[in-house]
């Protein structure tokens, strides 16, 4: 669904992203870790196009995106959940779900399986959203990316600030999204545990670069954990 082949981008004179290159497959969950300041997140801003990449190449379903604008992504199908979920906390509940859908009809209903997998939210939709818990802004945020349906779901540091029983709600959803057979979901995270339960196949990132790459099952043997320690 996503292939990115030898991207670089600079900040200035500074070399952020050095080659990069991933696959993030249907069905799969693609997990990429690596310490604060290591360049997950502007990798993911270059996936959405907030961020201009120098050279290299990005394939979305088979087309190539380098050069289309953040809501063309979103549009051809690229759900996004920014670190920090972004939600607008003025607006309720019920309305952050229809910005997910600000590009389609407004007759558009909200997609009913998402109060399935947040059922919460289906209790709170006059509730304003910065009136919610953290845990409960972040399933807001991840539903409001999912209410138009994507292809590809990218979330960034899903667990930050997010209480233990939430944080496995959360990962029993992204299972089942991948296990539904019509998404790739790629999820840059920092809780070790939390990736390695989830990962399908996982990315580790040290100054702007991959220095690992396997499968899900072999990070443990693998000596992850101890790759993002350093």
């Amino acid at each position: 669904m996503l292939t990115v082949k030898n991207i670089n981008q600079y900040y200035g004179g500074s070399h952020i992203l050095r080659d990069v290159s991933l696959e993030a497959q249907v069905g799969k969950v693609t997990v990429l870790l690596g310490r604060n300041g290591v360049g997950k997140t502007t990798l993911l801003k270059s996936l959405m196009g907030l961020v201009p990449i120098k050279s290299g190449t990005i394939e979305f379903d088979g087309r190539p995106i380098a050069n289309a604008t953040p809501y063309q992504r979103a549009r051809a199908g690229i759900g996004f959940v920014p670190q920090g979920r972004e939600i607008f906390a003025r607006l309720t509940v019920q309305e952050n779900l229809r910005m997910g859908l600000a590009y389609k009809s407004a007759s558009t209903p909200i997609p009913p399986h998402l109060f399935e997998l947040f059922p919460v939210l289906a209790q709170m939709l006059g509730r304003r959203g910065g009136d919610l818990s953290g845990g409960q802004q972040q399933q807001l945020a991840i539903a409001r990316a999912l209410a138009a349906q994507p292809k590809l779901l990218i979330l960034d540091e899903t667990t930050e600030g997010i209480q233990p029983s939430i944080i496995k709600d959360i990962g029993r959803v992204i299972r089942m999204l991948a296990d539904r057979g019509d998404m790739a979901i790629l999820l840059v995270e920092q809780y070790y545990d939390f990736a390695r339960e989830l990962a399908d196949d996982y990315l580790v990132m040290q100054r702007g670069e991959f220095i690992a790459r396997g499968l899900g099952k072999d990070m443990e043997t693998q000596g992850v954990r101890q790759l993002i320690a350093i």
